[in-house]
């Protein structure tokens, strides 16, 4: 899986996008309490403005990134359980890098549930750093950033 070509998702990946994303966020309802914000998301939109890229046939790993001046939003990473350990997470991590880097933008900025202690460990050993942890709605949220040199 490491040598995956990660691709920009077409019309016929919006149910393999969705599928994915339920899969990696459903074991999070019970612990934070409502459905994480993804698993609602407009997939088909995501798909058509171009913000969404899959890796794997069938589709295993996904990312929803948005550009805004002076850094690229990663507004959602799913890896589907069945490819958990294979480094398909980190190799969407440094994706993400190499597209903000190919758009002259200066960091990477996402923000995680603060239930989801997991993402808490992973994200700073890819370099990002805690900026607030700020509620917003029925989400308490930690935001990062991670600065690109």
């Amino acid at each position: 899986m490491s040598d995956e070509e990660i691709r920009p998702a077409d019309a016929a990946d919006v149910a393999a996008v969705r599928a994915v994303t339920d899969a990696a966020y459903h074991p999070y309802i019970a612990r934070i309490g409502v459905v994480p914000q993804p698993m609602d998301a407009d997939h088909a939109a995501n798909v058509a403005a171009g913000r969404v890229f899959v890796t794997g046939d069938p589709v295993h790993g996904l990312v929803v990134v948005e550009e805004h001046p002076g850094h690229l939003f990663l507004d959602s990473i799913a890896v589907h359980p069945d490819a958990h350990g294979k480094g398909v997470g980190g190799r969407l991590l440094r994706f993400v890098d190499a597209r903000a880097r190919e758009r002259g933008l200066t960091e990477v900025r996402l923000y995680t549930n603060a239930m989801m202690w997991e993402n808490q460990k992973l994200y700073p050993r890819f370099g990002y750093e805690v900026l607030e942890r700020r509620v917003d709605g029925p989400y308490d949220r930690v935001h990062y950033r991670k600065r690109l040199v």
